[in-house]
């Protein structure tokens, strides 16, 4: 052979040849690549459904092109002719109210249940299909007819024909709901909906002066109106009506927030998996390449070009990359309606199974760039070496370093990777900080690689041969110190990571119930009855807890003197700013609250309307004492002057207000009153059915169930969460074995040596052992701190959670995390265990 250029197709030959069925060498490098693609293409695939099932079907899950919603009261007979004016027009009422079966027993003993009562026009609904288990709801219903959900016809063991009673009527059930077309966009609940006629909704007598209820109307455009522009102008022309407005292309405000929060953290675990990919992908074309080390000087001696060796064994990595990606593409495909029943009621919509070619193609994309960025540093330095210095790289490794043409193939494919993630981003500055943030962890584990290396040689030698050795693996020629402190850092980080994370949702769980939490919500009590209320309640149980507070609903419209349809700055964290909130009045500072500025109101004060505000709401708006706050309370602006701000304890499962006003200011609106019970036995049945019998209009509800709710969701998101995770600390395990892997090699010669010179298996195994603890015991701080900073912006900054780890768990985990990848390297030592001197040597 003569130096003669084999062409694409004798590499071709060669590389069929060469490449062993089995992928051995080259497993390591299809699992990264099969992981990391894998995620990108789930998550991709996931959010691409979420994203086009909620766009598609918008308009019915608003319920119509425009939505104007407000609480505690109905709009004017103007405003309705208005609002018909723009189009095809529905109005719905719906409201938290307790069902009575009437006749026959009550299963649950309490002899109610709450529910959210909807009461419906009859152009209800304007878009979707309101499904009965009878078929599709076509007629309006009769003004004593009924339709529940499901779960309310098991709770009480009803079927149609049944009746219910609900404040002063009563209905028949006339179906059971399937499928409720704008369950979405009615947000969190507290119990089955049930659904009435609005005529049978005034039956009730529910609806009062100061009830708490939200008037829903939907609006029908003309085909060609843009809702958007619409919604926008309504809001200006109305902003002091305290209406708050949507329209189709933001259906769920709520869920919105809600995907940009799983976006960010979805979008955090994939940029890490692409990072945790790439090094697995490096470290299995090394760990390859280390292995055909003789094959690849063969090839040279024999008259290979450098441009052979490349073309050889770049076709070799293609093949398995493609592999890899194809397999990452297929099963991200279809994983995602396992990772819907996973999530459960987490996610706010459950599209149906569908291919969705960008994410995949994308996931592709990311997978080949990957592949390439990494495995261009190792076959450039096989690629330019003589075969003599491959014959001699274990004893003197190459030194060469990217040639002009790797560089610039490298730079070129990152410049697409990351033009590919900020493309593809929901959020560009998020997608850089985290791209920053995982550059400088892998530039500092590299750092400590280098630094841990300088230590090794510049340490004093120990008098123990066996540590002695291991610290002069540490930077003798050849030693993969440097990989092994990245590899290692990172599957270390990455398990603190997820053991910080549970720990804190399982804290968040459980903290859901605090230890003093009332028992008893009580709402829409009138206002006139505050002395009736008390009379029950200690006759039910004259040790009972009572705290009753107003209760209003108010719109911000208003702050710093700008109003908030004018401001461009609103600031993300200012939920007050989120439509109506709760807001009371209060002569004496409510139970739960520490003011932290400012001073509180005499009892009798009786001037110019005066708030209490939230201090970290205070914060988030830049408003401070003596700073003006205009709210829209019934339709009517009150603009108050803000007299302190108040610390708020939101544990105490109270009633715990952002906006508290002097009385003077709301007394005189129409409103009711909300109570917590806190008894001093079990007799939630007795008390609530005493509260019933008094109160027809109020609702009861039992915080053993809501709290049962919430702490349902919270597991399923938790289940999810760490499910997402921990597929990225399997690639984090596969890179360590890739790291340990790509030094096989120079190990299996150091084990030949020491042999040959009377060394025992079990001190060969010991200063393995020693040299991985050594690197554990230096990475195990940067890796807490790297893994904690990690886990407390996933809980605190994305999903808005309390930080609370339990950092016994997170020590045990760290440490059970370097056992484990201290028993990984072991493992992958044992087969140096068997190689015999002399037949070793003569392959050397």
């Amino acid at each position: 052979m003569t130096g003669q250029d084999f062409g694409w197709r004798g590499s071709w030959r060669i590389a069929r040849r060469d490449l062993h069925v089995r992928l051995i060498g080259l497993r390591l490098l299809f699992v990264c690549l099969f992981l990391g693609v894998a995620m990108l293409a789930a998550i991709g695939s996931l959010t691409s459904a979420i994203t086009k099932e909620i766009s598609e079907r918008g308009q019915v899950i608003l319920g119509g092109d425009i939505q104007v919603e407000m609480t505690q009261r109905e709009a004017s007979d103007v405003n309705k002719r208005m609002f018909a004016r723009l189009g095809d027009l529905s109005e719905t009422i719906r409201m938290r109210a307790m069902a009575r079966r009437v006749g026959g027993g009550q299963p649950d003993g309490l002899g109610a249940v709450l529910t959210e009562l909807k009461g419906v026009d009859g152009a209800y609904p304007l878009f979707g299909t309101l499904q009965l288990q009878a078929g599709a709801y076509t007629e309006l219903l009769a003004d004593d007819a009924i339709l529940i959900d499901k779960a309310l016809s098991e709770r009480l063991s009803i079927v149609p024909g049944d009746r219910l009673r609900y404040g002063e009527a009563e209905f028949t059930v006339q179906d059971i709901i399937s499928d409720e077309p704008d369950r979405v966009g009615e947000g969190f609940t507290l119990g089955p909906v049930a659904i009435v006629s609005m005529k049978g909704l005034r039956r009730t007598g529910l609806i009062q002066p100061g009830s708490l209820f939200e008037s829903k109307y939907r609006i029908r455009i003309p085909a060609g109106e843009d809702a958007v522009a619409l919604r926008k102008r309504l809001e200006k022309e109305y902003a002091s009506r305290g209406w708050e407005i949507d329209d189709r292309e933001n259906a769920a405000p709520g869920t919105s927030r809600f995907l940009g929060r799983m976006g960010q953290f979805l979008s955090l675990i994939g940029l890490t998996a692409l990072a945790v990919a790439g090094i697995g992908v490096n470290n299995g074309v090394t760990s390859y390449l280390s292995l055909r080390r003789r094959s690849i000087a063969t090839l040279k001696i024999l008259g290979a070009t450098s441009t052979d060796i490349a073309r050889i064994y770049l076709l070799q990595i293609g093949i398995v990359s493609v592999l890899a990606i194809a397999s990452g593409v297929a099963v991200g495909a279809i994983v995602v309606p396992l990772i819907l029943a996973v999530a459960g009621d987490v996610l706010p919509v459950r599209p149906g199974f569908d291919i969705h070619p960008l994410p995949l193609v994308t996931s592709m994309l990311y997978g080949l760039l990957i592949a390439l960025i990494f495995a261009v540093s190792p076959l450039a330095r096989v690629r330019h070496e003589s075969g003599a210095a491959l014959l001699r790289a274990t004893v003197d490794p190459p030194r060469h370093g990217l040639d002009g043409r790797s560089k610039m193939v490298a730079g070129i494919a990152l410049f697409l990777l990351l033009a590919l993630v900020l493309a593809g981003a929901r959020d560009i500055v998020f997608s850089l900080w985290v791209i920053g943030a995982i550059s400088a962890v892998l530039l500092l584990l590299s750092l400590l690689g280098l630094a841990a290396r300088w230590a090794a040689r510049k340490v004093p030698r120990p008098r123990r041969p066996l540590l002695r050795l291991a610290i002069t693996n540490l930077h003798r020629p050849g030693a993969q110190t440097t990989a092994l402190v990245i590899a290692l850092g990172l599957a270390l980080t990455l398990f603190v990571t997820l053991a910080g994370i549970q720990t804190s949702l399982s804290s968040e769980i459980e903290n859901t119930v605090p230890d003093q939490a009332p028992d008893l919500f009580v709402l829409d009590v009138p206002s006139d009855d505050n002395a009736k209320l008390h009379a029950i309640v200690m006759r039910a149980d004259a040790a009972a807890k009572l705290n009753v507070v107003p209760a209003l609903r108010g719109t911000v419209i208003a702050y710093g003197g700008q109003r908030v349809t004018d401001r461009d700055d609103v600031p993300g964290d200012a939920f007050l700013l989120r439509g109506e909130r709760g807001a009371t009045y209060s002569a004496t500072l409510p139970e739960g609250s520490e003011l932290v500025k400012g001073r509180w109101w005499p009892a009798d004060y009786d001037g110019p309307p005066l708030v209490s505000l939230d201090a970290k709401q205070a914060e988030a708006l830049n408003l401070d004492v003596g700073d003006t706050l205009t709210v829209s309370v019934l339709g009517r602006e009150i603009e108050a002057r803000i007299a302190s701000l108040r610390q708020i304890n939101w544990d105490t499962m109270g009633f715990n207000y952002v906006m508290v006003f002097s009385p003077s200011a709301l007394a005189n609106a129409p409103h009711s009153l909300t109570a917590t019970i806190t008894l001093s036995d079990d007799r939630k049945g007795e008390m609530t059915r005493a509260l019933l019998a008094a109160f027809p209009s109020a609702s009861v509800i039992d915080t053993g169930d809501v709290l049962g709710q919430v702490r349902d969701l919270l597991d399923q998101m938790a289940a999810a969460i760490v499910a997402a995770a921990s597929i990225t600390i399997l690639a984090g395990i596969a890179v360590l074995i890739g790291a340990i892997s790509a030094s096989r090699q120079t190990r299996s010669y150091d084990s030949i040596i020491l042999k040959t010179l009377g060394a025992t298996r079990w001190q060969i195994l010991g200063t393995q052992l020693l040299e991985y603890g050594l690197i554990a015991a230096v990475l195990a701080i940067v890796s807490l701190l790297l893994g904690m900073a990690a886990a407390w912006f996933v809980i605190v900054q994305v999903f808005e959670f309390g930080w609370a780890p339990d950092w016994r768990i997170v020590l045990a985990t760290l440490l059970g995390g370097a056992v484990m990848t201290l028993g990984i390297g072991l493992v992958g030592s044992l087969p140096l265990m068997t190689l015999r001197p002399a037949q070793a040597l003569r392959k050397v």
